[in-house]
Parts: C-alpha cells; structure tokens; sequence
C-alpha cells in the first residue's frame, strides 16, 4: 500500500503563485512515478504533471506548461508542484497519484487509470 497526502493548498488571486506538496509513505519502493491531477466542479479529474520517481523526468499537460513546476525530494518522499501566474481557471481540488506502471511512453502518465493511489486533494481557488 502506498498513502499519499497533499498540502498547500489556498486562495489567491490571479497572478500569484501557490505551492503544493504531496508526501508519499508506505511502500515508496513499489512507486515509479507520481502525477498531480486536478478536478473543477463539473468536470472530469484531468492531468497536470508527472514525475518519475527515480529519473526525475517530468511530462506536462500542455496547458500548464511553463506555469507549473513539478519536482520531487526523494529523501523526504515528497513530491512538488510550483503553481505560478495563476489563472481563475486553474480552480479545482489538486490531487497527487503514485503509480507502479512504468511505461516507456510519457502519454501513459497522462491517465487515471495508470495511478493505483491517490491522495484525498486539496484545494485551491483563484479568484479574478
């Protein structure tokens, strides 16, 4: 089993920026990789970014890219996601998976189904 619990969550307003954290405790070793994804109110949970947890090679969802920041410290089993120049749209519960697929492909990281655990969320809220 592998538990994953987010942090950093907030309001702000547009423009700002926000960090998250994601802890990740149990069986750490069985994780190849650790993806944050986000759900609005009425919409389906899509993807924001994925890191692999040994390489530390990163894939994101185009329209984060160059705005968000995912990183990991693999001695505190803690993966990153640096929010900047936040938009009104980028509102929703954050959520952090771990996955225990490896895929030589990026675009499977893309994927719900590829994720096995997930955290509860955390919310953020950008207000215009």
């Amino acid at each position: 089993q592998v538990q994953l619990v987010e942090f950093g969550g907030g309001s702000v307003q547009a423009g700002d920026s926000l960090n998250l954290s994601c802890v990740v405790s149990g069986r750490t070793f069985t994780t190849y990789a650790v993806g944050w994804f986000r759900q609005a109110p009425g919409k389906e949970r899509e993807f924001v970014a994925t890191i692999r947890w040994k390489s530390s090679r990163t894939y994101y969802e185009e329209a984060v890219k160059g705005r968000f920041t995912i990183s990991r410290d693999n001695s505190k089993n803690t993966v990153y996601l640096q929010l900047s120049s936040l938009k009104p749209e980028d509102t929703a519960t954050y959520y952090c998976a771990a996955s225990g697929l490896s895929y030589p492909d990026d675009k499977y990281y893309a994927r719900r189904l590829t994720y096995g655990y997930w955290g509860q969320g955390t919310q953020v809220t950008v207000s215009s």
